[in-house]
């Protein structure tokens, strides 16, 4: 496409306008300024026939995959390919999606005689899958009265993952013999043999290998240590009830810094992720690769329009899951109508599996009496509907108790923590 541009504007305006003027005014001059307008015309349509080609050997090029981290600031690199003998003054422009902040709408360059690189500065304003299919490409004519630009395609995949950093997870993990945000003391021997040794005195008679003892004819112990290789799964509900503001990236956010845990704690870890219907199933394991699978399948989850159905994620769960594990459920449950659905599907996981309810403290959900900022009529509905609703909570909380299931209300602001110190108290306690 051709585009006038300021230098041919001017141009017309200081030429052919007099010339238009004087040939009105003065009838003698009209033939002269005729002429004159035919030159200029013909310069400039030879100047933009010159510009049809001034990009046609010049080629953009970009990673074929990105990776990016929301929140802070990247750069897109690009690589520019110049087949013409001399340099090309640019202007580029990339159609960036609405989720990636750019400071500038363009960037001038300068493309010398073969291949050079350029990069865009850039920042992801939340996590998610972008594909970048096109670069936009402007350079002047040899006059410079025109601007040829073109389209040129490209292939290009942006991964944003979240900002673990904006969670503070760092601080979570201090270089210490135990980690995180709270320090337990470990309760109990542990359930995991690990060899036979002379009795001593002060051993139970529990703790006797009498077959060993048959054996030797004399007393042996059995030594137990703390299971390390346990499962640890993060279930992400990612229905409608996760839709509400950021609930499914808060959750996103806490999924991974739970599998850094569980890495650190030598444990395995997987992901589940389900709607109306299952979504994703990464399979509980250890390792930097494992945990980069976690992340590639988690990065690009959204909330959908639809009602979690527990009944095949339980059947699912029930069926794939063999030995047990602790099943960190991220969802929430202030609609009664599916409270009462997870209630009555939990009951066939619950027996095998550690199942520990997760869910965002909701605002203004307190007893009665205990919210200071009550000055007026409003207030005190306000308060009530609060604790109304934290009543029912309750009561969601006893029930799942009833069929072994733990629930708790997590600080939006410091879920991660929180559920880190979650997993930390349950593996400091053996219940797993």
């Amino acid at each position: 496409m051709m585009v006038p541009r300021t230098r041919l504007l001017i141009s017309e305006a200081l030429l052919l306008l007099p010339c238009a003027a004087i040939g009105a005014l003065v009838p003698e001059s009209a033939v002269t300024c005729i002429v004159i307008a035919a030159l200029f015309a013909a310069v400039a349509a030879a100047d933009a026939l010159l510009a049809r080609s001034a990009l046609s050997a010049v080629r953009v090029e970009a990673p074929e995959i990105l990776r990016l981290v929301a929140e802070r600031p990247a750069e897109i690199p690009l690589k520019l390919t110049n087949t013409a003998p001399g340099a090309k003054l640019l202007r580029l422009g990339l159609p960036l999606p609405v989720e990636i902040h750019s400071a500038s709408p363009d960037l001038n360059l300068i493309a010398p005689p073969g291949l050079s690189r350029a990069t865009w500065a850039c920042t992801p304003s939340r996590r998610g899958h972008h594909v970048l299919d096109s670069v936009y490409l402007e350079s002047a004519s040899p006059l410079g009265l025109w601007s040829k630009r073109v389209r040129l395609p490209i292939r290009s995949e942006l991964r944003v993952y979240p900002n673990l950093r904006k969670e503070k997870i760092e601080t979570l993990f201090l270089n210490r013999g135990n980690f995180g945000v709270h320090q337990f003391r470990q309760v109990g021997k542990g359930r995991e043999f690990e060899k036979l040794r002379e009795y001593v005195p002060g051993d139970g008679f529990d703790e006797i290998d009498w077959k060993a003892t048959a054996r030797r004819a004399r007393p042996i112990t059995r030594v137990f240590q703390i299971e390390r290789t346990q499962e640890v799964y993060a279930v992400i509900d990612t229905s409608r009830l996760s839709a509400r503001g950021a609930t499914l990236d808060r959750f996103v956010s806490a999924a991974l810094a739970l599998g850094l845990a569980a890495e650190r704690q030598g444990d395995l870890f997987g992901l589940v992720a389900f709607s109306d219907k299952l979504r994703q199933f990464v399979r509980a394991k250890h390792g930097k690769p494992h945990y980069n699978a976690c992340r590639e399948a988690l990065y690009h989850l959204d909330a959908e329009k639809a009602s979690p159905d527990f009944a095949e994620l339980c059947t699912f769960l029930r069926l794939r899951l063999r030995r047990r594990a602790l099943l960190m459920f991220l969802t929430e449950l202030d609609d009664p109508v599916l409270a009462e659905s997870f209630i009555h599907n939990v009951r066939l996981i619950s027996r095998q599996h550690l199942v520990l309810v997760n869910m965002l403290r909701p605002r203004g959900a307190t007893p009665l009496f205990h919210d200071p900022n009550v000055h007026e009529v409003d207030d005190v509905y306000r308060s009530l509907a609060g604790h109304l609703l934290w009543r029912k909570l309750r009561e969601t909380e006893k029930v799942l108790g009833t069929a072994g299931v733990r629930m708790s209300l997590l600080d939006p602001a410091r879920l991660s923590a929180e559920l880190i110190a979650s997993y930390q108290n349950i593996k400091a306690r053996q219940l797993l």
